[in-house]
């Protein structure tokens, strides 16, 4: 079998709906499941990739934009492996629907899954859901991080995920936005707290102490649609980085995710 490497596509990602997909030789996977069972093979039928052919769906967290379509998936493709952390199982939306007991796979934080040609690091992160995780995914000395969703990015974090090739980073929300924006004061404090989201600036100063000689993409994920624009996330991040002197466009490139239409697959 051909080693083609680890590819990856967005396929979305923003405050009402995530997923990603990662392809290795022998694995085709998807992190979360945020749009309806239509939306998602819609989603990856635009990359030229089907749901018959994904074996695993990974879960961060049961907050809806992440698990909307889990369900449907997990009881039309029976032989899609389901994982996740008990916390997260134990709190999902009743809306979910009844999971088929036999595909749900624990995936405890803080640990490392190995199917074949993929290593799957789980991480915990800083959000007001049940048990939180994230993941970081390896293949042949490639490695590829998604974190979106978390108040802040400690030490400890920042060291786990450093120097991977590529990220799918949180830029949620401008400040100025958020505080003159819409939301109730309660929901404005939630996003703002260690538990909540964080903002493009927050992003950029998480990229500043993870990046490394081996990253070459970094994709701007999470974005709100009411305290944030394309634009504004993109040319904070870009100039917070090109003004500590990291080589945005030569060592490495600063992209945008979208809200409905999937990334072009690109090797990690």
């Amino acid at each position: 079998m051909e080693d083609f490497g680890m590819r990856v596509s967005v396929l979305a990602s923003s405050s009402t709906g995530n997923a990603t997909y990662i392809e290795t030789p022998k694995h085709k996977v998807l992190v979360d499941a945020g749009f309806s069972g239509k939306k998602m093979a819609a989603l990856l039928g635009s990359i030229g990739r089907s749901l018959d052919d994904i074996d695993s769906l990974f879960i961060t967290h049961e907050h809806s934009d992440h698990v909307a379509g889990m369900g449907v998936l997990a009881r039309r493709y029976h032989n899609l492996n389901i994982y996740a952390n008990e916390g997260t199982f134990a709190h999902l939306p009743s809306s979910v629907g009844k999971l088929p007991y036999d595909q749900l796979r624990i995936f405890k934080r803080g640990t490392t899954l190995t199917l074949d040609d993929l290593d799957v690091e789980s991480f915990a992160v800083s959000h007001d859901a049940a048990e939180p995780q994230f993941y970081q995914f390896h293949h042949d000395d490639r490695a590829f991080t998604i974190l979106t969703d978390t108040g802040y990015v400690s030490d400890r974090l920042a060291g786990t995920i450093r120097d991977s090739d590529a990220y799918i980073m949180e830029a949620n929300h401008d400040l100025e936005m958020l505080r003159e924006g819409p939301y109730p004061w309660s929901l404005k404090q939630r996003i703002l707290s260690d538990y909540g989201h964080l903002s493009n600036a927050d992003g950029a100063e998480a990229l500043l102490d993870v990046i490394g000689p081996r990253t070459k993409r970094v994709y701007l994920g999470h974005r709100s649609a009411h305290n944030n624009t394309k634009p504004l996330a993109h040319t904070t991040v870009a100039d917070m980085l090109m003004r500590e002197g990291l080589g945005v466009g030569h060592d490495f490139d600063v992209l945008d995710t979208e809200r409905e239409h999937a990334q072009p697959l690109f090797t990690v």
